[in-house]
């Protein structure tokens, strides 16, 4: 079969498996075609957990034309009972000849088990096609599946000066309309967005997805309070939403802080809630994307526990000078060779503002404590 024939159906692939991005944790996004002579007959996606997953929907909707058919998958179907029956016996019982897929899944209860049962049932199995494109795909479930962690961005409107506020506090508004639109679609794809007790306080963010036309999908939104003491009154607690308010914190007592607000326990560390436990109990919850949003000391913490795994920095042409508040706190490197660096570099304009992102490059494996 051609290489270019491969990539064009498997585009078509990636293609309706974008269609689920941020809906489907804490599954990943998985998009399928079934061709026939060289003409797609059907074709579908993941929508949300517990949905039909895509070779199953496409399937469906080819009816008897998938008998014969090849069928393109961004990731290896699945072989196991869960909400919904294993994919590879779908595709066995459909009568599909051959199956190429893009990405392998790493999940203990498919790989290669998939691929397996149905090279057993003599279908032709071809994978690795655009493997590199169906990997980028669902990079952070592949960090939530592998690292048992939710897939970690850490979100920073900053001046030209590194400043997040002025000498007073006041950070309203950093950057512009457009910049502060890309961060609700932001919030929109994430699964938890979350903020320390400091930016709770100076800020009281209401952390919804406010999207035009009243579209939008609020994430759970999660509060740093260590010690239960942030104030009743705080948006977070009051803003209805379809989405709880989770209060991370690492006190003995409890409280009682409205409708729709959940306390978290979790361990202490250094006096502060352990991000490291904080972030398995989010995974078990089915947090797969986590948006950080600050402040200063909160992307410290995350920075130098290796935590970060991507991040999205916004630039306004301003600068504050003086005493304003940089990000993210404490000393800095001793040396310009210290510093953290980014792979993967992305620039992109919004409005008068400029949206960098990347990669952290540790000096440490990511996700370990340094020391």
């Amino acid at each position: 079969m051609r290489r270019a024939e491969l990539q064009h159906f498997m585009r078509l692939a990636l293609r309706e498996a974008r269609r689920g991005l941020g809906r489907t944790s804490p599954n990943p996004a998985v998009g399928a075609v079934l061709v026939r002579a060289g003409r797609v007959v059907a074709s579908g996606h993941h929508a949300r957990a517990g949905a039909p997953h895509a070779e199953v929907v496409a399937i469906a909707r080819a009816g008897a034309r998938a008998r014969g058919a090849d069928l393109y998958t961004t990731l290896e179907p699945c072989n196991h009972w869960g909400r919904t029956p294993p994919c590879s016996l779908a595709i066995v019982e459909a009568g599909v000849r051959r199956v190429f897929v893009g990405s392998r899944d790493p999940n203990p209860l498919v790989n290669g088990r998939g691929l397996a049962r149905l090279r057993r049932a003599g279908v032709v199995v071809m994978t690795g096609v655009m493997r590199e494109e169906c990997d980028a795909l669902n990079a952070e479930w592949l960090r939530f599946i592998t690292a048992r962690r939710p897939h970690v961005t850490l979100k920073v409107a900053t001046t030209l000066d590194g400043k997040i506020a002025t000498r007073t506090g006041d950070s309203r508004w950093v950057t512009g309309p457009e910049a502060r639109a890309e961060v609700h679609r932001m919030r929109d794809r994430a699964d938890a967005v979350l903020v320390g007790a400091g930016t709770a306080r100076a800020d009281d963010p209401r952390l919804t997805a406010r999207l035009g036309g009243g579209r939008g999908r609020d994430p759970v939104r999660v509060v740093l309070d260590t010690h239960l003491a942030l104030p009743a009154r705080l948006r977070l607690f009051r803003q209805r939403s379809a989405a709880p308010t989770v209060v991370a914190h690492a006190s003995p007592r409890t409280r009682r802080l409205g409708p729709g607000v959940e306390l978290l326990r979790c361990r202490a560390r250094g006096g502060r809630v352990d991000l490291h436990d904080l972030l398995r109990k989010l995974a078990a919850r089915g947090v797969v994307r986590l948006l950080v949003e600050g402040g200063a000391e909160v992307h410290r913490s995350f920075l130098s526990e290796g935590l970060a795994d991507r991040l999205a920095v916004f630039l306004a042409p301003k600068v504050v000078g003086g005493d304003g508040l940089c990000w993210p706190a404490g000393p800095g490197a001793a040396r310009m060779a210290e510093a953290l660096g980014l792979e993967d570099v992305a620039v992109e304009r919004l409005g008068r503002d400029i949206l960098v992102t990347g990669r952290p490059r540790y000096a440490f494996p990511p996700g370990r404590r340094r020391g």
